[in-house]
Formats: C-alpha cells, sequence, structure tokens
C-alpha cells in the first residue's frame, strides 16, 4: 500500500496527514502523540476514528500540523484521519459519518467590527 494523503482543518488549524501500512506510530510535527498532545482527551478525540474502525495498530500516520489551538488542531486531526480512512476503504464512510467524524466544522471566529470593543458588543449608548 502506498501513502494516503488528506487534508483537516477546524478554526485556524490545519492538519495534513500522510497514512501508510504499519505498527500503529502517530508523528505529528516530528513528535510522538502523547508528547505533542499531553492531554489524555485530546489523545482520544484524534484516535476516535481509528477506534471506531479498530485499526489503531495497523497504520502508521505522519502528521503536518499548524495553526490554532489544541483542541482545534486535535478535531483538524481527527477529520484528516478520517478522510484518509476513506480512501484506503471507502466502505467504512458510511460508520464514520455516523459518529460525526466526516463532517466540517465550518465555525469560525466572526470579525471584530470598527467602532465596537468587541465582534457582537458595543460600547454603552448615551442619548444625552
Amino acid at each position: 500500500m502506498e501513502t494516503v494523503n488528506a487534508l483537516g482543518r477546524r478554526k485556524a488549524a490545519v492538519a495534513r496527514v500522510y497514512v501508510k501500512e504499519g505498527a500503529g506510530q502517530i508523528v505529528i510535527n516530528d513528535r510522538p502523540l502523547d508528547v505533542y498532545f499531553a492531554s489524555p482527551i485530546l489523545q482520544f478525540i484524534v484516535k476516535q476514528p481509528l477506534a471506531k474502525l479498530g485499526v489503531e495498530e495497523k497504520y502508521d500516520i505522519k502528521v503536518n500540523l499548524d495553526g490554532g489551538g489544541f483542541k482545534g488542531q486535535a478535531e483538524a486531526l481527527r477529520l484528516a484521519i478520517a478522510r484518509a480512512l476513506v480512501k484506503i476503504n471507502p466502505e467504512d464512510k458510511s460508520a464514520l459519518k455516523a459518529e460525526g467524524f466526516m463532517t466540517r466544522d465550518a465555525r469560525e471566529v466572526e470579525r471584530k467590527k470598527p467602532g465596537q470593543p468587541k465582534a457582537r458588543k458595543h460600547f454603552q449608548f448615551s442619548k444625552r
């Protein structure tokens, strides 16, 4: 099996994933998963698509992660891994889609407007 690549995004985070057959290693920006994501919750989020299909020990995954915070990066990586797994085996798509792993979360930060302190907040109005 040759290397399969996929892209996942969430907020400002972008994850580029390269999946090949191996022993189940996940390397993010040249660091192991447990070093890059110290929180077990974020590690769980990343491994969800692999656990759903029961292929945690079957593929080696190399990741380039850029932008955003830890949570956004973890969710971007989850989407990228799910997309790569579907490229490898298209029959897995329905199982991953049912769990919500194939859906791109399109929510982005609303921009700040001029003359206001934040995106939605306004300065107090004074009639006189």
